[in-house]
Parts: structure tokens; C-alpha cells; sequence
């Protein structure tokens, strides 16, 4: 695997020990323009890779360095993501721009580099994240077309069974205990769920989040039968592996 250099100058110290991997799209018009931002220091923004559509690898950011690439959010209680992860950018015009295929190229490339990364850190299966898992209410990326399964199939993140849950949540309308049975399974996946409250747009941009990558034709923000199912099967995977930090 052909790694390119192209050092950005946006990067501090990690305040964290690495624990994430986080994946993006670039969600501009052209991998150069991303690029040429992510190296621009008065943008204040940074990755520590850039996969082009091509399957070029470009390295910006060392990886024992904090790359400024989640912004604000949070992932199984933790605030500060860049100082606990590893970002990727995917060259990829994103909602902005048609949301693109991804090609096949830049798959397999995106796919080599992850699993390199997490060969060399410890990683946990359920860390494997989108930047739309850290920050459902204000990102959308790596989008609904990105091939979350086939990752999992290859040892980069999880994939869930449906699991017949023990609360159904789908709509605002229903009772208090669904509602809440919902939000703590998601908080329990990783997902920064308020434990208590009714069923607001912020558990539904949540939801959409988990829909987006885990049920990709049914982007609804609504959390019927076949969405609480994944959120089950999800979330009994994820506490069945996962250490706690």
C-alpha cells in the first residue's frame, strides 16, 4: 500500500490515548480542493488521510498527532474525538454535490487502510464510526452509500442481526418507557443519547444517523419494528465485545 505525503500544518498534541477511527467524506467538488483546504492553515481544519476516488492514499497528519477533523461531538462519552482518533477523508462530493458513487478503487484503498490502522492501534470494533455517529444533528458523511457492511465483513467495524427488542419507539406519539428503552440502547452502542426525554428531534436525528449507515434504504428518522431491531442486535454486539474505557 503507497502511501503520499502532503503535510498539513493543523495538528496539536493528542490528549487521549487513541481509541477511534473515524471516516468522512470530503463532501466537496474535487479531491484537490479538499486537499488544498485541509493543508490551509488559516482553515483550521485537518485529517490525518485523504483517500482519493482513484484509490491515492495521501498521509496529512502523523498518526500519533491530533488532527482536526471531527469537530464537536461525541462517541461513547467522549468529547474531545480528534484527541481519540484517526480521521479519514473520502474524496466524495457528498450531499452537497449528488452524493457520488464511491468508486470500487477507493473502497478497496479505504478498506487496505483501515485495516493497517487498526493492526497497529487498539481499536475496538465499535469505534469504527462515521462522522454522522459523532455528530448526528449537523453531519451526514460517509452517507448512506458507503459500504458499511462489507467493512464489517472484513474486520473494520460491526454489523448487527436483528434482535426482537424490548422496547418499540416509533414515533413521538409513543409511550414514555419505548422511548426511553430506545435511548439507552443507543447510548449503550456509543450514540451521545440523552438517557431521559421524549421523543425529540434530537433522538430523531439519531436515529437517522443509525438508519443512514445501518439501514441505508430507509431514511425515515423514525424508529419502527426493523430499526429497533438493528438497535437491538447493535447494541447486545456491541456490549458483548467491547471493553469499557
Amino acid at each position: 500500500m503507497q502511501v503520499i505525503k502532503h503535510v498539513s500544518p493543523n495538528f496539536n498534541a493528542r490528549r487521549l490515548p487513541l481509541s477511534m477511527l473515524v471516516l468522512h467524506y470530503t463532501g466537496m467538488e474535487t479531491g484537490e480542493a479538499a486537499i488544498e483546504r485541509l493543508a490551509d492553515s488559516d482553515a483550521g481544519v485537518s485529517a490525518h488521510y485523504v483517500v482519493e476516488e482513484d484509490g491515492r492514499i495521501i498521509q496529512m497528519v502523523a498518526e500519533d498527532k491530533r488532527a482536526w477533523h471531527a469537530g464537536k461531538g461525541v462517541w461513547r462519552g467522549c468529547e474531545d474525538v480528534n484527541s481519540a482518533s484517526i480521521g479519514i477523508e473520502i474524496v466524495n462530493g457528498g450531499h452537497d454535490f449528488g452524493l457520488p458513487d464511491y468508486p470500487e478503487a477507493q473502497i478497496e484503498a479505504v478498506l487496505a487502510l483501515s485495516q493497517a490502522i487498526l493492526s497497529r492501534h487498539p481499536i475496538a470494533a465499535c469505534d469504527v464510526i462515521g462522522h454522522s455517529d459523532l455528530a448526528p444533528d449537523r453531519k451526514q458523511d460517509p452517507g448512506e452509500k458507503f459500504p458499511w457492511k462489507r467493512f464489517a465483513e472484513a474486520g473494520v467495524g460491526l454489523w448487527p442481526d436483528p434482535v426482537k427488542p424490548g422496547f418499540a419507539a416509533s414515533s413521538p406519539g409513543e409511550d414514555g418507557a419505548s422511548v426511553l428503552g430506545l435511548r439507552q440502547a443507543l447510548l449503550e452502542i456509543g450514540y451521545g443519547v440523552d438517557p431521559a426525554g421524549a421523543y425529540d428531534d434530537a433522538l430523531k436525528s439519531v436515529v437517522l444517523a443509525f438508519q443512514r449507515r445501518f439501514r441505508p434504504g430507509e431514511l425515515t428518522g423514525v424508529a419502527d419494528e426493523a430499526t429497533c431491531a438493528l438497535v437491538e442486535g447493535l447494541r447486545r454486539k456491541v456490549t458483548s465485545v467491547t471493553p469499557k474505557r
